[in-house]
């Protein structure tokens, strides 16, 4: 299928940059947002001021309030946060999308309680469309100035894989892909929960030995935990995993590890949140990784830590001294 016809439900930074990088000549794409207001303004002044400022619009991309208006998009590309992924995708279940679009999540978290992937949430409101996700270290500012990235693409279906690839593949954005989507939903979920810990340390001034030595453990942690929820365990060491741990803990664009670095001064969550105008993933992900590690009997140090100070039950410092603490084991037990 060539994706001639291209849906984006969600227009924050994420959406636009993909719809920045999915239009060209003979493609119609769409980008839905719940937000009219916020659409009309991106119409008129070309940009969107609120997410991407500075990064003029294509003039040929249609922004539109209504969900209906994807129902006929072959490839339905879905952006939004994942405490909204069940609402927003019961909705779009009723639109009329055509029987065989591609559902393509770029979400990045699991569902509190169930414990669910996005695309298993995309599953429940599409049975018999093919769901594919996209992760990767891909932050919108650099997208969008079409700097030169790479991501993986999974689906179970090699062929809806590659034809993912083609449509997602320009000279500056390099697809690969995968048939282990679990795999490559969890690294890109669980890594924002370890970019807070990596910017509590920024936060605590303790430098850069102490958050490549946090780097390497949370690695080690994501992957004990990744495998336990189904994903295969290289894959946790390419893009979906180790390099989008990376660029999420030392990138000045990651707003997980910003958050962690306000926990880190002494700011608390509440404080924190009021403030910010984008989600921070990390923070829901947090309490499902804790659900899950339980669910699966599965040591999860700085998750743990991470949770109880998101929980305002202790201090960053008292997380790093937890950490510390513990009682001394070899690297590979």
């Amino acid at each position: 299928m060539s994706f001639e016809r291209i849906g984006i439900v969600g227009a924050g930074s994420w959406g636009t940059a993909l719809a920045l990088l999915l239009a060209a000549p003979g493609r119609t794409v769409t980008v839905w947002g719940h937000d009219a207001l916020h659409l009309e303004r991106m119409r008129q002044e070309g940009e969107n001021a609120a997410y991407l400022p500075g990064i003029r619009l294509p003039e040929d991309v249609r922004w539109s309030a209504e969900l209906e208006d994807l129902a006929g998009s072959e490839l339905v590309v879905v952006v939004v946060p994942s405490k909204a992924m069940r609402e927003v995708s019961a909705r779009l279940s009723t639109v009329g999308v055509r029987r065989d679009a591609v559902l393509l999540s770029c979400t990045k978290g699991v569902e509190r309680g169930s414990g669910l992937r996005m695309s298993e949430i995309l599953e429940e409101s599409f049975p018999g469309h093919p769901v594919a996700v996209l992760s990767g270290p891909s932050h919108a500012e650099e997208v969008a100035l079409k700097r030169p990235t790479a991501v993986v693409l999974g689906s179970r279906d090699a062929a809806v894989g590659r034809d993912l690839q083609k449509a997602f593949s320009t000279p500056f954005f390099r697809a690969y892909t995968s048939l282990d989507v679990a795999g490559i939903e969890l690294g890109g979920a669980l890594k924002n929960v370890f970019a807070i810990a990596a910017g509590v340390g920024d936060g605590l001034g303790l430098g850069d030995n102490s958050k490549a030595a946090l780097v390497t453990r949370a690695l080690a942690e994501l992957v004990r935990l990744g495998a336990a929820l189904g994903g295969q365990r290289d894959t946790f060491y390419g893009l979906s995993g180790l390099g989008d741990l990376m660029v999420t803990c030392f990138s000045r664009h990651s707003r997980n590890r910003a958050v962690g670095e306000r926990l880190g001064r002494g700011e608390t969550l509440p404080q924190i949140i009021a403030s910010m105008s984008m989600v921070a993933e990390g923070v829901p992900t947090t309490f499902s990784a804790v659900e899950c590690a339980r669910r699966h009997g599965i040591e999860t140090p700085i998750i743990d830590q991470m949770r109880a100070l998101l929980d305002g039950e202790i201090r960053a410092g008292e997380a790093l001294a937890a950490l510390l603490n513990r009682n001394p084991k070899s690297e590979l037990g």
